[in-house]
């Protein structure tokens, strides 16, 4: 049985890796620290002996004993409304996390792929975005902090694998949504859809014409998981290149949930990208990799999910207490 080690194992996406891979028989080990993460998310994985859970930052040295195969590193704060609070925390699980598990990578002899994120190219000046796009990011912007972190990794990790000769992938992750998305993270579809369900205007920032595509979590895992196994070491975008406007996103979701609001505007947020849409040519290529879900049928997973929430839950404004990592 082969060891892998998942970092933000608590958070949306890698709780749903931390099922993928235990699905297909490995030994896993789930590492995160908690401040964006939550447990609920690996509840139903208790009695599950085939998984260890581990609270730790992975900005602090990592010791792990025994034989380590892969190393999956999703731990980082992924939402505006995080990154913007704890803004010195998403760089040094971005630098200093990333450095700490090529290090550990290296030492076990294993494979490492990070998760990157569309956010490397920024708000973009090419559409849909290749992988050989540079990017054109503000790195002293409110969204630098988050940015930049991962531009570092990329770098970082392709260092490790030029110069150390570390077994490295990089999947650049376009808008990824489904079941356990936090309702209150400030990305748009757990906020209109929490807007929906509690009775009030959805909020389009902007004049709704930006765009974005989202790609439902069983497509983004399954990508992940082919480029892991793959000999590709470049980047590689997995997301969904079917693109909606914001405006259009909205109304779409107001049909969904069959309710009656309005939908109401405010100003677009400093630097946010106006368009967002991956080319996915390489990942049909290398990987044999494409969506499979389409949006009605994943909005409509995810929606449920979210109904399924406590009335105490649907009311919460903010899912994590920052205030224990403000001096860090």
């Amino acid at each position: 049985m082969k060891n892998v080690l998942i970092t933000g194992a608590a958070g949306f996406l890698g709780s749903h890796l931390v099922d993928k891979f235990l699905q297909e028989g490995f030994r896993v080990y789930g590492m995160d620290n908690l401040i964006t993460g939550n447990l609920d998310n690996l509840k139903h994985l208790d009695a599950n002996s085939n998984f260890t859970f581990i609270n730790h930052d992975v900005s602090n040295y990592i010791n792990f004993e025994g034989d380590l195969h892969y190393i999956l590193h999703f731990a980082s704060p992924a939402s505006p409304i995080d990154y913007l609070k704890i803004p010195i925390q998403t760089l040094k699980v971005g630098s200093l996390g990333t450095h700490n598990l090529l290090g550990l990578a290296k030492a076990k002899n294993a494979r490492m792929l990070i998760a990157s994120t569309s956010e490397v190219y920024g708000d973009p000046l090419i559409h849909p975005q290749t992988e050989e796009y540079y990017g054109n990011v503000n790195p002293i912007g409110p969204r630098g902090v988050y940015d930049e972190a991962k531009r570092f990794q990329e770098a970082m990790t392709m260092a490790y694998h030029t110069y150390h000769g570390v077994e490295t992938r990089i999947v650049r992750i376009f808008n990824t949504y489904g079941p356990r998305m936090r309702l209150n993270d400030g990305r748009v579809i757990p906020a209109f859809m929490g807007q929906a369900l509690r009775g009030e205007d959805l909020t389009v920032f902007g004049d709704g014409s930006q765009t974005r595509s989202f790609c439902y979590v069983a497509d983004q895992v399954a990508g992940i998981y082919k480029l892991l196994f793959s000999d590709y070491v470049n980047p590689v975008n997995i997301g969904n290149p079917v693109e909606i406007s914001i405006a259009d996103f909205a109304k779409e979701i107001i049909k969904l949930t069959g309710t009656t609001q309005k939908v109401i505007y405010k100003p677009l947020p400093i630097n946010d990208p106006l368009q967002r849409c991956p080319d996915i040519s390489k990942a049909k290529e290398i990987l044999g990799w494409e969506p499979q879900v389409n949006r009605e049928e994943g909005m409509r997973i995810t929606f449920d999910y979210f109904k399924s929430l406590s009335q105490e839950e649907l009311f919460k404004k903010e899912h994590k207490d920052f205030k224990a990592y403000s001096k860090n």
